[in-house]
């Protein structure tokens, strides 16, 4: 939950059309430094004037239906502060289209009506 004065402070940055939608995908209106993009289209923010600790980097899904495993790995060690560097500016985490890493992004099924149910007979 935020301040009233944080709140009118990032509304004031960035407008009344991203409140809405901040407010209505990720619960928590934000504004800071655009980081990059990984190749799922989601964006990738961070902000360490006026958050809290811990709460400095977040995401901008490309699909309103989102799920966690959107992530690449190399920005999941980013957004859980494993690294400092994002993976745009590290060696190690820019690997890359590895030759064993599917084409597609294969999302998680579970909970969803076409995830895995075993047959008893």
């Amino acid at each position: 939950m935020s301040t009233i004065l944080r709140t009118l402070r990032i509304l004031r940055k960035i407008g009344i059309k991203d409140y809405a939608r901040q407010m209505m995908y990720i619960g928590d209106p934000k504004a800071g430094t655009y980081i990059a993009s990984d190749r799922y289209g989601n964006k990738y923010y961070e902000n360490l004037e006026d958050e809290l600790p811990l709460r400095t980097r977040w995401v901008d899904y490309k699909e309103h239906e989102y799920s966690p495993c959107q992530i690449e790995p190399g920005w999941h060690a980013w957004m859980s502060y494993l690294v400092d560097k994002p993976p745009t500016e590290d060696a190690v985490l820019r690997t890359g289209q590895r030759v064993w890493e599917l084409p597609e992004h294969r999302p998680n099924l579970t909970a969803s009506r076409a995830a895995f149910k075993t047959y008893s007979t």
